[in-house]
C-alpha cells in the first residue's frame, strides 16, 4: 500500500513539474484564444443547420447547464437568438470557413503542446502539419456536432425515432443510457486519435489511451465542478460587471485546454518511464 502511494505521489510530482516546465498554462491560453474564436462561428454554423429542421435549439440549450456555468450558457443563448433572426446561406458559408480556420489554429496549438510534452521538435513539413490540423478539425467538428445532437437534442431525437420506427417502449431506457454513454465514448475516441496523430512521433494506440481516458473523465469532472462552483458559490458579475459571463466562458475554455494538454503530458511521462525501464544500462 505504501509503495503504491509513493508511486502515485512520485507520478503526480513529476506531472506537475513537467506541466510547469513545458509551459502548459501558456499554451493553454493560446489554445483558449483560438477556441473562443472558433466557438461562435461554430454556433452560427450549428444554428443555421438546426434551423432548417425547425428545431428550437434555444429551448433545449439549457441542458448544457449540467456541464457549463449558467452565465456561459446565457451568452450562448443570446448569440443563438441573434443568429436565428438573421439566418442565411451566406452566414452558413462564413460560419464554416471561420470555424475551420480558427479551430485548425487551435489544433496547431495542441500539436505544439504535445510535441513539447515529448521533448521533440516538429519534423514534418509545413503542409503535412496543416493538413493534419485541417483534417483533425473536420473530424472533431463532426464528432462535436453528433455529441451536441445526442446531449441537447436526445429527447427530441428519441421521440422522432420511436414514432417513425414504432419501437417497443422498453428500448427507451436503453436510449436514455446511450444518450450519455455514446458521447463519452466518442470523446474518448477523439482524444485517443488526437494524441496518436498530433505529435511528431510514431506512437501506438495503447500508449495514448491513458491520457485520453484522463482527458475524458477529467474534462467532464472539472466542467461539472466548475459549473457548480460558479452557479452556487461565485458571482463574477460583482467583479467584471456585464462581462462576467464572458470571463466565465473564457475560464471554462482555459480549464478545458489545460485538461487536454495534461492528457498528453501523462502519455509522455508513461512512455518515458517505459523507455527507461527497457533501456539497458551501460557497464
Amino acid at each position: 500500500m505504501k509503495k503504491n502511494a509513493a508511486g502515485v505521489y512520485s507520478f503526480l510530482k513529476e506531472l506537475f513539474q513537467k506541466i510547469k516546465n513545458d509551459d502548459v498554462q501558456g499554451i493553454s491560453a493560446q489554445l483558449t484564444y483560438y477556441l473562443i474564436l472558433s466557438l461562435f462561428p461554430f454556433l452560427i454554423f450549428i444554428m443555421t443547420l438546426i434551423g432548417y429542421a425547425n428545431i428550437s435549439l434555444e429551448d433545449k440549450i439549457q441542458q448544457l447547464e449540467q456541464i457549463m456555468p449558467a452565465e456561459a450558457v446565457s451568452i450562448i443563448e443570446e448569440i443563438l437568438q441573434d443568429v436565428s433572426e438573421g439566418r442565411s446561406q451566406a452566414l452558413l458559408s462564413f460560419g464554416m470557413l471561420a470555424t475551420l480556420w480558427a479551430a485548425s489554429k487551435g489544433v496547431n496549438a495542441i500539436i505544439k503542446g504535445l510535441n513539447r510534452a515529448y521533448d521533440i521538435d516538429e519534423s514534418r513539413v509545413f503542409w503535412k502539419v496543416r493538413g493534419i490540423a485541417f483534417l483533425a478539425t473536420l473530424f472533431i467538428g463532426f464528432v462535436v456536432l453528433v455529441s451536441i445532437l445526442l446531449l441537447v437534442l436526445g429527447s427530441w431525437l428519441k421521440t422522432q425515432v420511436f414514432l417513425l420506427a414504432d419501437l417497443p417502449y422498453g428500448l427507451q431506457k436503453l436510449w436514455d443510457l446511450l444518450q450519455y454513454a455514446v458521447p463519452l465514448f466518442v470523446m474518448f475516441v477523439v482524444f485517443t486519435l488526437l494524441y496518436w496523430i498530433a505529435p511528431s512521433r510514431r506512437l501506438r494506440l495503447k500508449e495514448v489511451m491513458p491520457g485520453a481516458f484522463f482527458s475524458t473523465i477529467g474534462w467532464i469532472a472539472t466542467s461539472v465542478l466548475f459549473s457548480v462552483y460558479v452557479n452556487q458559490f461565485s458571482d463574477f458579475t460583482k467583479t467584471y460587471g456585464s462581462l462576467g459571463g464572458v470571463m466565465i466562458l473564457l475560464i471554462w475554455l482555459y480549464i478545458s485546454s489545460i485538461i487536454i494538454l495534461a492528457g498528453g503530458e501523462i502519455n509522455a511521462i508513461l512512455r518515458n518511464r517505459r523507455t527507461r525501464v527497457h533501456t539497458p544500462t551501460l557497464p
